[in-house]
């Protein structure tokens, strides 16, 4: 009989979480899972999944406009708010119920409380008046919404977490940053009727993606009726008798009903008694893990949002995989984050792997660069001046395709696919003896064949 009370317990029931504890249950040892709030996280509950159904509903009012350049009568549509929360509400239930359901059938058990390490082997349950002691531990609790609370007036913002919930829809939204989650709910605002307005201390949107990307992407947000305020910070958010104020620092006011903070999330380390543990935290605030995912407790993870590796759920889960095969079944691994696809659902989307141009220019010095813009033939038939980005970054002495963009419909779809053959080192010569399909939008993806040479740099040799 083991001295403890399971073989493992796990702090949090996001996707992380879930994967584990369910792939260790299933090897016949003990798991316990904590959740202070409903099973399946940040993913399931308050991000990606009610994400893409706002994203979803949203592109239906683009999807009117250019069905009625096709030929099609289309009435004066409305939008019911409350119907489509009360109907993502229903689905999000339907899903966490599946999660926790997947829990109960590998044999862990699931705990509704917030735990909190005691020492290195021992969790409190808060509100349960209960101690268990586990001879590993899996910290999987990812990360919240971080707003800057010594702005004035902050009181009257929200998060993201709150926009899954508002009783109705506005009628004028604000929305600071210009991450993911700024651009994403931008578009569903915008595409639900919201007068939009997406404001950002940075130059761009979507720091940290190649340059083209971002300038592309701003364009089309525009296009879609967005005003974008680049290059300014807040100064204070003013309740007045008609909506909310916010005064930026070169002297622009804008009003509005809402003011939602998309301005980051950090990982969720408060209160979770690590200091009791012995656990370290890196100097920004995440678990310290190494490569194994192991803490600086040698019997305890930690995976997730919580690490601030790279925050993505299926990167989440993959950690999750590889803590099992660690610790449970004595095989050694973990996750390997090169050539990870991402997508903003933005609209247009965006989906990219590999290097932008500038990381791969700082890695190999010289590259080649294969770029193109088009109107997509569904919008051109209409005269519309939507335009598709795609970009493909190359390693000339390799011929090694490092890095694929694009930004347009259904730009995840494609690079999920690009990403196979990113992952798989193709070369150029190999994405080019490629057929392509037509007619689609994908096709243009291995048709590009002449070098990209930025116009400033035309001129320069002219």
């Amino acid at each position: 009989m083991s001295q403890y009370d399971y073989d493992l317990f796990v702090i949090g029931a996001g996707s992380g979480g879930v994967r584990a504890s369910r792939l260790v249950a299933m090897t016949g040892a003990r798991v316990g899972v904590a959740e202070e709030h409903r099973v399946g996280g940040t993913c399931v509950i308050r991000g990606c999944v009610p994400k893409k159904f706002m994203v979803y509903a949203s592109d239906f009012s683009h999807q009117f406009k250019t069905a009625q350049g096709y030929g099609w009568t289309v009435p004066e549509p409305s939008f019911d708010w409350k119907q489509f929360i009360t109907a993502k509400d229903v689905e999000i239930a339907r899903l966490s119920g599946i999660y926790a359901s997947n829990l109960a059938k590998a044999g862990a058990e699931l705990v509704h409380a917030r735990a909190k390490l005691v020492d290195a082997h021992t969790v409190e349950l808060v509100g349960k008046n209960r101690t268990v002691t586990a001879d590993k531990i899996l910290i999987a609790v990812g990360g919240r919404p971080w707003m800057p609370q010594d702005l004035p007036g902050i009181e009257h913002a929200i998060t993201s977490e709150e926009a899954f919930h508002l009783p109705e829809l506005p009628k004028r939204i604000l929305i600071a940053g210009g991450g993911y989650i700024a651009v994403e709910f931008a578009g569903i605002f915008a595409g639900l009727g919201v007068e939009t307005t997406l404001v950002y201390r940075g130059p761009n949107l979507l720091r940290g993606f190649d340059d083209d990307v971002r300038a592309h992407l701003a364009e089309e947000l525009k296009k879609r009726g967005i005003r974008v305020i680049l290059g300014t910070q807040h100064e204070r958010i003013e309740k007045t008798e008609t909506g909310l104020v916010n005064v930026l620092d070169d002297g622009i006011r804008c009003e509005s009903d809402v003011v939602l903070f998309a301005t980051g999330r950090r990982p969720y380390v408060g209160d979770l008694g690590l200091d009791k543990a012995g656990v370290e935290l890196t100097p920004e605030g995440a678990i310290k893990v190494d490569e194994l995912s192991r803490t600086t407790v040698e019997n305890i993870w930690a995976i997730g949002d919580v690490t601030d590796r790279m925050n993505l759920t299926p990167v989440a889960i993959r950690e999750a995989v590889a803590f099992a095969e660690t610790a449970f079944k004595n095989n050694p691994c973990h996750f390997d984050y090169v050539d990870v696809p991402t997508a903003v659902f933005s609209q247009p989307p965006v989906g990219v792997v590999g290097l932008s141009e500038a990381e791969a220019r700082r890695l190999y010095g010289k590259v080649d660069v294969y770029l193109t813009r088009f109107r997509p033939m569904k919008y051109a038939f209409i005269g519309g001046d939507e335009r598709v980005l795609m970009k493909l970054v190359v390693e000339p002495q390799s011929d090694r395709v490092v890095g694929a963009h694009i930004v347009g419909p259904d730009a995840p779809e494609m690079i999920q696919m690009a990403a196979i053959a990113v992952k798989a080192g193709v070369t150029k010569r190999q994405w080019d003896s490629t057929c392509a399909l037509h007619p689609t939008v994908a096709e243009e993806i291995v048709t590009m064949r002449e070098k990209f040479v930025p116009p400033d740099l035309l001129q320069a040799a002219e």
